[in-house]
């Protein structure tokens, strides 16, 4: 009990230090909310992309590949998805509300906080599976992200709009240039690799310094039941339905955290930048953000520790 309780630990105390960080570098008045913005923006299209192409580059896609974990993963965020949007249409009646709260408790934080969790427990050179799930879990939720926002802006979701952001999306793109290597066979330059994987190694504590930067406790505002119903549901309804489920399906190790990762990560920060832009409730949608990714760091510990106790890794 005592070795799960301190495994569980160094799993999430590195990601709590680094958000710490940023609370400080942001009292200290280094970064103003304007740089924070950028630099978060820099790291989403520079960074990440680096770490999605090296944590598949040079591994056998046979090991990459988890058909069984792909295909649960696809149909538990669908399941998910829409058992969401009934409920939150049961409860809310304001539009841009509604697309707000379903983003905020279907979509999950999975690069940014989930990806350090598989690091922590089994070392960089043991991700491709992580790495594959991220390339197809990611462009499901962009894609229904799109569809709910404009639904309930009332619009017509355009196929050519959603295409065209999927074609865009830095960590699609990484994660194709990742595959297309594994699948060819290409081999960079060791000064290249080593670029690469310096790159890939500044992503995430960048983006979890950067990430701490944003929070603002002050900007709870009005929306307080909503945000209570988006924080539980995101950090503990879906993670103790979809890992339970997961466990009785017999998933066991790197499968199973990265299902840690996809259903008990905090919501993604790119959610508020996409309430913000599509007449949804921003205000709602960045508080969501805030709040999930600093409890976080409590209940990811508990889903870890609890995971860990029962044998599942």
């Amino acid at each position: 009990m005592k070795d799960n309780f301190i495994i569980s630990l160094e799993a999430v105390l590195p990601m709590f230090l680094l958000m710490a960080a940023g609370v400080a570098v942001k009292k200290s008045g280094l970064l103003s909310a304007a740089e924070v913005k950028k630099l978060n923006h820099m790291v989403f299209v520079v960074f990440f992309p680096a770490m999605m192409f090296s944590n598949l580059y040079g591994n056998d896609i046979e090991d990459a590949v988890n058909g069984k974990l792909i295909a649960f993963g696809i149909i538990s965020v669908l399941l998910i998805y829409f058992a969401t949007v009934a409920f939150v249409l049961s409860l809310e009646k304001r539009p841009k509300s509604r697309g707000a709260m379903i983003q905020a408790i279907y979509r999950s934080n999975f690069v940014i906080m989930g990806i350090p969790i598989a690091v922590n427990m089994f070392g960089h050179g043991n991700l491709a599976v992580t790495a594959m799930m991220v390339s197809v879990i990611v462009p499901i939720y962009n894609v229904l992200a799109v569809i709910t926002l404009e639904i309930f802006r009332g619009s017509r979701p355009s196929a050519v709009h959603i295409l065209k952001n999927l074609g865009r999306n830095p960590l699609i793109l990484g994660a194709a240039a990742g595959i297309a290597a594994v699948l060819s066979g290409i081999r960079l330059p060791q000064v290249l690799e080593n670029t690469v994987s310096d790159m890939a190694g500044v992503a995430t504590p960048m983006a979890l310094v950067i990430l701490g930067a944003s929070i603002d406790f002050k900007s709870i505002g009005e929306c307080g039941r909503n945000l209570i119903i988006c924080v539980t549901g995101r950090l503990i309804v879906v993670p103790a339905i979809g890992l339970t489920v997961a466990a009785l399906m017999g998933f066991r190790d790197i499968a199973y955290v990265t299902l840690i990762a996809i259903f008990a990560s905090p919501t993604a920060v790119s959610s508020f930048a996409m309430a913000e832009s599509m007449d949804s409730d921003g205000q709602l949608a960045g508080n969501c953000v805030v709040f999930s990714s600093a409890f976080s760091c409590i209940t990811m510990f508990f889903w870890i520790f609890i995971s860990k106790n029962l044998g599942m890794f």
